[in-house]
């Protein structure tokens, strides 16, 4: 319940020092150790010979594998004087919309980074991944699993918040017209009346097919390359025993926005702002999914705005935001035990907490069956 604000400025006080103390630690290979280390640091707000004086109750701030996380945002060309005048120069925005898990989101300004708030088990679980996820990434960049660029603690008042830092999968100023969130379970997997009260409800997999029954249709080398991208990262998850994650698909519809501009042109200024080019590699929908149809060429035009390019079953041009998201759940701790007595009351297989292997393929077939076709 710490106030937002003191929460932001400690944040920001926090990555400014751990970023630029790393700045003085040579380059060197990622050794096993470094997944390990936890370096911690105190805020007195009079200030200290390391830290400088400021507005909010004393606060300890605590950096997981500084080294390691270093080596992945190079890994995904992020600078490190980019990462801090991206999260630090700006005020945090507060995301209105926290997801499920009552978790707190911020975005920076320019809208590269996500900040999450993250419980005590999933920063310990994120901690244990390290080292095989990142085994993953140095053999594959492109990938729709999230990107986490940083792991940090702000202790204060005797409470502990957990939060990461991640790559934002929906610019601001794009405006998303629909919004899943997908598991390939159709057990109770609908919207909230709540949620659907939202200014930008987060619609489920039954809404889903009664929405767009036919699907999203991509063309062939898109369709190709975001199946075998969903193939190999649900194998990843699958071997670290991970399951109950989603597909996040926003869906920009550019015919209807071109619609509501000509409407709003009358009346109001709309927002025109161009998204910046992201400076993360592969953060957006198109990079993550292109390894294979750029071959050469790139594929990828000013006007997809990042977003992957696809059509409805009316032929309206649609540009597609999609990640993997709710990663940090092990099977191995609640979901076992869910999952059996679901299943005694319910048909096992519509349960959307199930064993991994089983859960991965569900996922994968209905992404590649029902929500996305082939043209």
């Amino acid at each position: 319940q710490t106030t937002s604000s003191a929460l932001k400025g400690a944040i920001q006080l926090g990555i400014t020092h751990t970023v630029g103390s790393l700045s003085t630690k040579p380059e060197r290979d990622v050794l096993m150790q470094d997944f390990y280390v936890v370096e911690s640091i105190f805020f007195p707000s009079e200030g200290s010979n390391l830290t400088p004086a400021h507005h909010y109750n004393d606060f300890r701030f605590k950096t997981y594998a500084p080294v390691a996380f270093r080596y992945f945002r190079e890994l995904f060309g992020i600078r490190p004087d980019d990462y801090l005048y991206s999260l630090c120069n700006e005020p945090l925005i507060e995301l209105s919309n926290s997801g499920a898990s009552g978790s707190l989101f911020y975005v920076s300004s320019d809208d590269e980074f996500i900040i999450k708030t993250v419980q005590h088990k999933e920063a310990e679980f994120l901690q244990k991944l390290l080292p095989g996820y990142y085994m993953n990434l140095n053999q594959n960049p492109r990938t729709l699993l999230p990107k986490f660029y940083g792991l940090y603690c702000v202790q204060a008042g005797g409470k502990n918040i957990r939060i990461v830092v991640m790559n934002n999968l929906l610019p601001r100023s794009v405006k998303m017209h629909l919004k899943y969130d997908l598991k390939g379970s159709t057990y109770k997997r609908r919207a909230s009346q709540k949620e659907r009260e939202k200014v930008f409800p987060t619609y489920k997999d039954l809404d889903f097919m009664q929405d767009i029954p036919d699907g999203l249709f991509l063309d062939s080398d898109m369709y190709n390359a975001l199946c075998k991208t969903l193939q190999r990262d649900c194998l990843v998850l699958q071997s670290f025993k991970i399951m109950d994650y989603s597909l996040l698909v926003a869906i920009h519809n550019i015919d209807l926005a071109q619609r509501e501009h000509a409407m709003a042109d009358g009346t109001s200024q709309t927002d025109t702002r161009r998204p910046a080019a992201q400076k993360a590699l592969y953060s957006t929908a198109m990079e993550s999914i292109q390894g294979e149809a750029r071959r050469g060429g790139t594929i990828e035009t000013d006007d997809q705005m990042g977003g992957i390019p696809a059509r409805n079953a009316k032929g309206e041009r649609l540009l597609l935001y999609i990640g993997i998201i709710d990663v940090l759940q092990s099977y191995r701790f609640v979901k076992k035990l869910e999952h059996s007595w679901k299943a005694l009351v319910h048909d096992g297989d519509t349960v959307s907490v199930h064993r991994p292997s089983f859960y991965a393929e569900r996922f994968q077939r209905f992404m590649c069956n029902t929500a996305f076709k082939k043209i």
